[in-house]
């Protein structure tokens, strides 16, 4: 479907005419008609796709909240400073830093908003810090599903009476003689063209992964990985900003994944590398430095062009079974076990002398972290050296989301090249620029596409609805 903008030059009879006109029913367009509904718009949600969801139903559903009450509860000292200097030490420059600040500041808030008014079943996970973090600060569904969160904002809509329409897709934005966005055109199952007039629009289509054209124009480094993510995502809200003289931000961002189980194609959990696990490729040998984090380390796994396993302990397997999707994947034998490096090194006949030279020196790496003796230069093992029992997963990198797209201001009012806002326009997730600084996977931090989604989401349908802004 073509994404189009159209200038009107005279009235226009509306089909339907609503205050706040949502495009997109992941989690960004959930959030953001539940926040302009409770501030008293009349709001319409429209998805292109049989059902609501796109990546936000694909992740583990966590949510970054710096300074809530579920951590003080917890114990745990955290505040928005803290989650800056995290954020802003992970991803590097960004074409947008006021962003990055203001969802650290508004995180919290978020947190506590969709546990309290949204009736989200999330509780802070305190097991482990996780990428990027350097306190435990990730709130998410018990089963660390994105679909339970997904279901719960549904649910929340629902209860509020907001129309959704699947099957619904946005072919055309109206923008009015004053520049204004005014209204949709929107196609789909059983309509030839209906069009939706309103106050504002909002933009929550995700972003553009799904593209191959624009992956290898924005992002090539990854554009040779097989895309994971929800189909959806094929860069509507670059074409339509593009037309519109729209400032785009941070588009060669990407979140990458290094480890998705092949051929199942679910997510091995990262835990089982963070905690301490390593990758090796087909000969058996270490390639980098996995510290990097599950994003950041998809290209270096892209580059092997070969066959990439995962490897961990039964002490690392019992922590990451806590993930519901992780214990399905040993249930369906995605994960294969040995009590030997031989034994581990026949499942998938990696060269036995090969691998156990290298988990050899990766426990004597592990065994004296401050010795400086990995020759990648990790620092941190968890709860390496790896003992007793091991586990082995082979993987394959994947292309998740992008992390590029519309420069947006605090409110999530989408910004033209010179700075100035488009009236009418909105943008979230991965519709809008993200907070993973300007270049590559490596300044992806755990939450970072969940926290612009429903953030942005909230903010913007608060403003839309004239709340604030």
């Amino acid at each position: 479907m073509k994404a189009v903008i159209e200038r009107l030059t005279a009235d226009i009879d509306w089909d339907l005419d609503v205050d706040v006109l949502v495009v997109g029913a992941g989690a960004c367009g959930l959030a953001a008609a539940i926040a302009a509904h409770d501030a008293g718009a009349q709001v319409a949600i429209l998805e292109k796709r049989d059902r609501p969801g796109g990546n936000s139903s694909l992740s583990t559903g966590s949510v970054p909240g710096a300074g809530s009450r579920f951590q003080r509860e917890a114990g745990i000292v955290d505040s928005p400073e803290h989650m800056i200097a995290d954020l802003e030490r992970t991803a590097g420059p960004s074409e947008l830093p006021e962003l990055t600040r203001v969802m650290a500041q508004v995180s919290a808030e978020l947190c506590e908003w969709l546990v309290d008014k949204v009736g989200a079943r999330m509780a802070l996970i305190t097991d482990y810090c996780h990428v990027g973090h350097t306190v435990p600060r990730l709130h998410a569904p018990v089963s660390r599903r994105g679909q339970d969160l997904v279901d719960d904002l549904l649910s929340a809509a629902a209860q509020r009476d907001i129309p959704l329409a699947t099957n619904q897709g946005v072919s055309t934005l109206y923008v009015d003689e004053s520049g204004a966005i005014v209204g949709a055109a929107v196609q789909g199952e059983g309509i030839e063209t209906s069009r939706i007039g309103a106050r504002a629009v909002i933009l929550s289509t995700n972003g553009f992964g799904a593209n191959r054209a624009l992956v290898q124009r924005y992002c090539p480094e990854i554009a040779g990985a097989e895309y994971f993510g929800a189909l959806g995502s094929e860069g509507e809200a670059v074409a339509w900003g593009e037309q519109l003289g729209a400032g785009m931000a941070n588009m060669q961002a990407y979140q990458g994944y290094a480890a998705v189980a092949y051929p199942h194609g679910s997510l091995l959990s990262w835990t089982t590398i963070e905690k301490g696990g390593i990758l090796v490729n087909s000969q058996g040998e270490r390639f980098g430095d996995e510290d990097l984090g599950y994003s950041g380390y998809a290209r270096f796994v892209l580059a092997e062009q070969s066959s990439v396993y995962a490897i961990f302990d039964d002490r690392i397997k019992a922590l990451a079974s806590k993930e519901e999707e992780f214990q399905e994947l040993v249930d369906h034998g995605g994960v294969k076990s040995a009590d030997s490096a031989e034994e581990l090194a026949a499942v998938f006949g990696v060269p036995v002398q090969a691998l156990s030279a290298t988990l050899a020196a990766y426990a004597r790496a592990a065994a004296s972290p401050d010795a400086g003796l990995d020759p990648f230069n990790r620092k941190r093992f968890g709860m390496a050296p790896l003992q007793g029992r091991l586990w082995i997963c082979r993987v394959t990198p994947g292309l998740f989301h992008t992390q590029g797209g519309l420069a947006v201001d605090m409110h999530g009012r989408v910004l033209r090249a010179d700075g100035a806002p488009i009236p009418g326009l909105f943008a979230g997730g991965g519709a809008a620029a993200g907070i993973s600084g300007q270049a590559g996977a490596a300044g992806y931090s755990s939450g970072n596409g969940l926290l612009t989604a429903i953030g942005l989401g909230y903010m913007a349908g608060k403003t839309a609805a004239g709340v604030e802004g």
